[in-house]
């Protein structure tokens, strides 16, 4: 895979061990040469993505709404700038420009975009997937939750044709 969308929080108030995992990820897609798709904030793991991947060598896709470019929140790390006009068209951008995705920790935006993908999956308008990136436990609550969806047979198929869990940074690595 050489086209990577990453969604990942644009909070700065987190713990260290995200910043951290966020970091060694930006620098993976750097030194591997990966193209970074990501939502082009210059915020939290968002940036910190950035940065790493921009420095270390990545072409460097920011998908900027915009609303953020209007608060001045789009960073300086990208390469390309993909303006959009809403979230909506944020998230179609990033699904047609990566060939894989993943999901660091984040909020309901990251929650957001995980479901916009795997949704369009479960009714044919695309074959990718997300790879729910499982830093020290963070997607756990998540990953019960669509466990149990599928028990209850809430799903047509079984979820796991539209997501993976990495646990680890080798894990990862290793589904890209």
């Amino acid at each position: 895979m050489e086209r990577i969308a990453v969604f990942c929080s644009a909070s700065q108030n987190i713990d260290k061990i995200y910043v951290e995992k966020a970091a060694e990820f930006g620098k993976w897609l750097g030194e591997n040469k990966k193209c970074l798709i990501y939502g082009g904030t210059n915020s939290g793991l968002m940036e910190v993505v950035a940065k790493e991947a921009h420095e270390n060598g990545s072409m460097v896709m920011g998908v900027v709404p915009t609303i953020v470019e209007e608060r001045g929140k789009t960073s300086d790390n990208c390469d390309v700038v993909f303006r959009t006009d809403n979230l909506s068209d944020r998230k179609d951008v990033m699904l047609r420009e990566s060939e894989i995705l993943v999901a660091l920790p984040g909020g309901v935006g990251t929650l957001d975009e995980i479901f916009h993908i795997m949704a369009g999956a479960t009714i044919g308008y695309h074959t990718k997937q997300v790879i729910l990136y499982n830093i020290d436990g963070f997607w756990d609550g998540i990953i019960d939750f669509l466990g149990g969806l599928e028990s209850k047979g809430f799903t047509r198929a079984p979820l796991c044709h539209y997501y993976k869990v990495a646990n680890n940074f080798d894990e990862l690595i290793s589904m890209l």
